[in-house]
Parts: C-alpha cells; structure tokens; sequence
C-alpha cells in the first residue's frame, strides 16, 4: 500500500510520499511514487501515485511521451488543468490497454493519483485523479488531498492546515501525519520523499530523501510521541454520577437518565444480588462527586 499527502497553500506546494509496496506479507519493495516534471523557468509538475504498482508505472510512462492529435504535451499545456487533463488521458489509455487483461486474473485496475504544480503565467494548482481519468481540483475549503492509508494521518492535517499555513508549518504537519500512518499501518513505510515548492520558483526549491537515520524526523517521531502522553495525562479524569451542580470533569450526572439497553435474563433466570460496589454507585454521587 501506500500513503501520499499533497498541500496546496498560499506560499506555494508540498508534498510527501512513503516509498513501500506490498503483495503480501513475504513480498515487500521499495519503489518511488514520487516524479517530477520539470522545466526550470517554464513549469515544475508533481506526480504522486498509490494502487496498483504495474499500473501507475505505466500511466507515468505514457504521460511523459503523451502527444495529442493536436500536438498537446505534459511539457506544452498551457496551464495545469491542460496538464491535468493529459493525466486522466494517460489513465483512460492504460485502462483501455489493461483492465480486460487485468480482470481475466482477478486483478481490480486501481490506482488513485495527486498532481499538482505550477506553471508559468498562473498560481499553484493541486488535483486528485481517480482510477476513471476524471479529477477534482483543491480549493481553499480543501487545501490537500490524500492517498493510500489516509485515516491515520488525517486528523492532524484537518486540525492544523489551512491556505495561510507556512511552507514550513505545513511540511513539519506532513510528516506528523506520515509518522502516525507509519506507527499504525505496516503497509506504509521508509524511505520517504519530501518536496516543498515555492510559488512563482518554477523549479524544484527543496527536496529530501528521508530515511529511518535523518535527524529531524526522528526528533518529530520522538517529540511528537512525549507531547501527546503529556497532553493525555494532563486532562483530568472524568466524573461520574456527578452532583446535579457539578460544573468541571462531569461526564455524567446522577440527575440524568443514563441506561444501557439490557437484554432481558432467560426465563426462569433468578438474577444474582449486586456488589456492594454497585449497590453504592446505584445510591448516588456521595462519594464520587467530590474532586
């Protein structure tokens, strides 16, 4: 499998991508979903790939060669929806080429992709292309796109990235995002690739290579994993059965009705004498409300 994140800001793009493929448990390889299409001074385009290993290679191969019957190409578009299009162009000809073939063995024609970039004369764009060739763009009220194992990292991105995030900021997000894919998910893995672009730059401005021994990365798995212990155990623990004046921990009250659907006992089932505990818990807050 696979996780990719893709970020389209104000101060210009960000992407990072893991580097695992699988086919089971015994069969596991490296291989880059990361390239770049660039033409310094022109346009710089990003291409991110997760899904079927065979099938992304070849939509990669196709876009770098594509020519339409007009003579349009990935290097000649005018802008990125021109680019974007021959992208989905690409998918629709591998899947004419292969799904048939593919499906004979069982096999689903999946693959998802992230472009984006800039190319000269207008902003950064960023684009999801779905298995169809077809694709959505990124606006502000969704400034990322994600691919792959996406739950894991998700919720760090929603809570910290806007359009005004730094160049900086968001990448320091990304790779928070790809640590927790990483500690949950064995699919995803190192090395990673992790290029931060500036707007108006028309070139790549910055690109790492991270492995398991670069420095930064490990100090963010480090210090990430301390900050959340310590915000987890600087919440106070919850009050139950809580006076009815309660205003502080109160997750729940003993003037609420609070009950679990309970499955009736057999017939002929005599019920056993609660606990002393829960006879106590069952006479109300006394003992519990006061913290």
């Amino acid at each position: 499998m696979t996780y990719c994140v893709g970020m389209r800001l104000n101060a210009g793009l960000v992407f990072l991508a893991d580097s695992r493929t699988n086919a089971g448990v015994d069969q596991v390889g490296t291989f880059r979903k990361l390239s770049v299409f660039e033409n310094p001074g022109d346009r710089m385009m990003v291409l991110m790939t997760a899904g079927n290993l065979s099938i992304s290679q070849a939509i990669r191969q196709v876009i770098s060669s594509y020519v339409s019957p007009e003579g349009a190409t990935i290097w000649n578009a005018p802008d990125m929806f021109a680019a974007t299009r021959i992208v989905g162009e690409a998918v629709r000809t591998i899947h004419k080429q292969e799904s048939g073939k593919l499906a004979e063995f069982g096999v689903d024609f999946n693959v998802s992709m992230i472009f984006g970039g800039q190319i000269a004369g207008e902003r950064c764009r960023l684009f999801y292309v779905y298995s169809a060739g077809n694709f959505i763009e990124s606006h502000d009220e969704n400034p990322y796109f994600q691919i792959g194992e996406a739950k894991y990292g998700k919720p760090i991105i929603d809570r910290v990235v806007t359009p005004h995030t730094s160049l900086d900021d968001a990448a320091k997000c990304a790779l928070i995002s790809m640590d927790s894919t990483l500690r949950s998910n064995i699919s995803v893995g190192l090395p990673l690739d992790l290029l931060v672009y500036e707007d108006g730059a028309l070139a790549v401005t910055r690109f790492v290579r991270i492995d398991e021994k670069n420095q930064y990365f490990s100090q963010i798995r480090n210090i990430w994993g301390e900050q959340l212990k310590s915000v987890f155990e600087g919440i106070d623990a919850p009050v139950w059965n809580a006076a009815p004046d309660a205003t502080e921990n109160v997750l729940s009250t003993a003037a609420a009705s609070n009950r679990p659907v309970r499955i009736a006992l057999p017939a002929g089932m005599v019920a056993a004498a609660p606990t002393a505990q829960v006879q106590s818990l069952a006479q109300g807050p006394a003992s519990t409300a006061q913290h």
